[in-house]
């Protein structure tokens, strides 16, 4: 599920950009960790981020500094934006739209594309800007591209199995205020792994071996059957019908 007011551009990049935690709205000042997942033997990739200020900007050199491998940010409304990774050759990752909210309540959802199938929870939460507790057990609503959709006195919504005509924008309010809206993105499963082939297979040792067994064993019945049959035809000789 994606959050924010963006288009997610999902491509078969070496590189996808990680978010932590999963989420797409913050309240200022929480600590939000970017990082690039790479596959092996990709080198040179950096966090970047667009936000209202224009202009693509680089962590650590423009923002956040780095924690481990993650870029991380307290995060401040100026903060809000787009963020992907970008190698030094200009291919980018999965890009995420991130929204720092000055309020009281933001609309907590996944920032990664939810698979169709899952279920996804939202949560309506409020912020105490004095103790900095939050809580989402308040009287929700929660709205889909403009409508009303569910009530809640939990203050969570819950899709027990996503579909992509769940997707749109989402927001939702409580007695304390109103959230910006999060955009959720719904993706189609990948293809199920071919179910592997069971293959019987024998070393040459082994099949040689098998064969010193089993041959004797052979030679010794058709030597048998042979005999068997000469007798036979012996037997028919000596004792030739009469008329």
């Amino acid at each position: 599920m994606k959050g924010g007011q963006y288009v997610v551009s999902l491509s078969l990049s070496p590189a996808s950009l990680s978010i932590s935690p999963d989420r797409s709205q913050f309240f200022e000042y929480e600590s939000v960790s970017l990082s690039c997942e790479v596959q092996r033997g990709s080198t040179g990739w950096r966090v970047v981020r667009n936000t209202l200020k224009g202009g693509t900007e680089e962590c650590p050199t423009d923002w956040g500094f780095f924690k481990g491998s993650s870029c991380t940010i307290s995060a401040v409304p100026s903060d809000s934006g787009v963020y992907w990774c970008e190698s030094g050759s200009g291919e980018h990752s999965n890009a995420v739209n991130i929204t720092v909210h000055d309020g009281a309540v933001i609309l907590e959802s996944p920032a990664i594309p939810v698979t169709e199938g899952y279920f996804v929870t939202l949560r309506c939460v409020y912020e105490d800007k004095k103790t900095k507790k939050t809580s989402s057990n308040f009287r929700a609503d929660f709205h889909n591209d403009g409508s009303l959709i569910m009530t809640n006195t939990t203050g969570e919504m819950t899709i027990p199995a996503v579909s992509k005509s769940d997707e749109g924008l989402y927001k939702c309010n409580n007695p304390k205020g109103e959230s910006p809206e999060s955009w959720m993105t719904v993706t189609a499963p990948g293809p199920a792994p071919s179910p592997a082939v069971p293959v019987w297979s024998i070393s040459l040792p082994r099949l040689l071996c098998s064969l010193l067994v089993v041959s004797p064993y052979l030679l010794v019945t058709i030597i048998l059957v042979v005999k068997c049959n000469s007798r036979r035809s012996m037997a028919r000789g000596e004792n030739p019908t009469t008329s």
